[in-house]
């Protein structure tokens, strides 16, 4: 876990209904969901295996291990875990190379929690070479605080990194908004006993108490994170 938090953040959560925001990385703020996809497809296709597009939804928003895992198991490569760890990561670094895409309404929310001093971070299953290439492109300033998936004992699904994070700004998970795309992550931010705002890239996701489904990111601010937390509205 990285963290450049201010005594100014810290003191502008105490005693406010929304104390942090909580966003993911891949396919919630930044366009990139498929660019896993299209790597795992050539890695294994560099194996002699085609990846089936049903196992798309399987492995999208999970951890590394698993992702892999899953692939490994269901095509029957003959490769290890960690090589093939490796192989995507590197393959995933040389699209992200050429810079990374903001999904839609991502820049504007960014700017308006930055004016507002809200506390905010990354919150992603992507290892950590991997997230600061992409703030490279984004902008490590947006966020005081960023959670790796390699940094972390468990990652999503499990509740830890958005735990983590919520200590990290001593804050109470419950009066956290968490933004996420996946059921994955999804899954990760409820157990953890966070708000959340699901904004399905891949697979949908059913609304639920504690949760609303929006389209994009655009239909997203502060005064709507407030509301979340608040149940008003």
């Amino acid at each position: 876990m990285t963290s450049t938090v201010p005594a100014s953040l810290t003191r502008t959560a105490e005693g406010a209904a929304l104390q942090a925001v909580l966003l993911d990385m891949d396919g919630t703020l930044v366009d990139t969901e498929g660019f896993w996809w299209d790597v795992e497809k050539q890695v294994f296709a560099e194996l002699g295996h085609e990846l089936d597009e049903a196992w798309r939804e399987v492995v999208v928003g999970g951890p590394m291990t698993r992702s892999a895992g899953y692939l490994i198991d269901v095509t029957g490569a003959d490769i290890r875990l960690e090589e093939l760890s490796v192989l995507l990561n590197d393959g995933f670094e040389k699209h992200i190379a050429r810079g990374v895409e903001l999904m839609p309404g991502a820049a504007r929310l960014l700017a308006e929690l930055a004016a507002y001093e809200v506390p905010t971070a990354l919150v992603s299953a992507s290892h950590r070479r991997v997230i600061d290439r992409v703030l490279d492109s984004v902008g490590h300033h947006h966020f005081a605080l960023t959670v790796a998936g390699d940094e972390v004992t468990r990652t999503k699904p499990h509740p830890e990194p958005y735990l983590t994070a919520a200590a990290g700004f001593g804050a109470d998970p419950w009066r956290c908004a968490v933004i996420e795309d996946t059921a994955t992550g999804v899954a990760a931010a409820e157990a953890a006993g966070c708000r959340v705002v699901a904004v399905p890239s891949v697979a949908p996701i059913a609304p639920a108490v504690g949760r609303v489904v929006v389209g994009s990111l655009e239909e997203v601010d502060l005064a709507f994170l407030r509301k979340l937390i608040t149940g008003t509205g």
